[in-house]
């Protein structure tokens, strides 16, 4: 099942096609900007029952060099069979569209992004006749954007950031810079970045920090991930009050009890157990007839 971040890692260049061409310099690679960008079917499937589908699909126009194609793929982890894949991706679209075809991979840990970024042949080493050279964007080349003005500059960038590094300790100062600079954006142009960053954060801790930067400092936004986002901050919040007012009453609360009230997302079931434990004689009773 497609998870959230892998989304996030290569959708948001979709979102800003123009992206590429301002993380290039990240990654060592000098390409002229484009005058244009278009994103193209990401459908690889052949007329036998064979389905490949690259994640994104992007064409580049430009000025100096002409035109050239970038496929971009999100790795979550090492996959030996991927190699094979985004080999055959690269010269099955350099077949179809005849224009010079880049891979770029988005990673969100240096392990990924190193095995990501290895020359692989196809061919026994005397003759390697393929060798797929892959770029990677990731926590060891993106920049760390900690100054709201920086971030402001280039928020798409920030979010790419806060996503690429959402493993890593500067994540936190990122999320805030990113945060910060989003208050004087219009809504439909700060939604995206929003949401980008959510999804591109998934189950990392850091996840819980963005919740709250946006339940705070954005709370005027209104799209139904925010409003999500806000909601998720409020029940983590009550579900910290039922735990809080149960061990100030001295009750010894389990392993069971307290899993099961911070998993619990729905906030008129804790405003009922925040009432029951204030006269529980024990923790487990805020659970009576469930």
């Amino acid at each position: 099942m497609v998870k959230p971040p892998h989304e996030a890692m290569h959708r948001i260049f979709q979102h800003d096609p123009g992206l590429f061409s301002r993380v290039s310099r990240f990654l060592g690679v000098d390409l002229p900007r484009p005058v244009r960008a278009t994103p193209l079917p990401t459908d690889l499937t052949e007329t036998s029952l064979v389905e490949r589908r690259v994640d994104t699909l992007l064409k580049f126009e430009t000025a100096e060099q002409g035109d050239f194609l970038l496929a971009i793929e999100a790795q979550g982890s090492k996959d030996p069979d991927k190699p094979a894949s985004w080999a055959y991706y690269t010269v099955y679209l350099w077949t179809k569209y005849r224009l010079p075809t880049a891979l770029l991979v988005v990673c969100q840990d240096h392990a990924t992004a190193k095995w990501a970024q290895r020359a692989v042949s196809s061919g026994p080493p005397q003759l390697p006749t393929l060798t797929l050279r892959p770029v990677v964007a990731g926590p060891h080349n993106m920049p760390v954007i900690t100054d709201p003005d920086e971030a402001r500059a280039d928020l798409v960038l920030a979010s790419l950031a806060a996503i690429t590094h959402a493993a890593e300790p500067a994540v936190n100062a990122i999320l805030k810079a990113l945060s910060t600079a989003l208050r004087d954006v219009p809504e439909d142009i700060a939604d995206p970045i929003v949401e980008f960053t959510a999804q591109g954060l998934g189950k990392h801790p850091a996840k819980h920090l963005w919740r709250n930067l946006v339940a705070v400092d954005l709370s005027f936004y209104k799209s139904y991930l925010v409003e999500e986002i806000r909601e998720e901050a409020r029940a983590e919040g009550r579900a910290e009050d039922v735990l809080l007012v149960l061990e100030q009453r001295g009750l010894e609360v389990s392993e069971e009890v307290r899993g099961r009230v911070t998993g619990c997302a729905d906030p008129d079931v804790l405003r009922l157990w925040l009432a029951r434990a204030v006269t529980a004689s024990k923790a487990e009773e805020i659970f009576a007839g469930e």
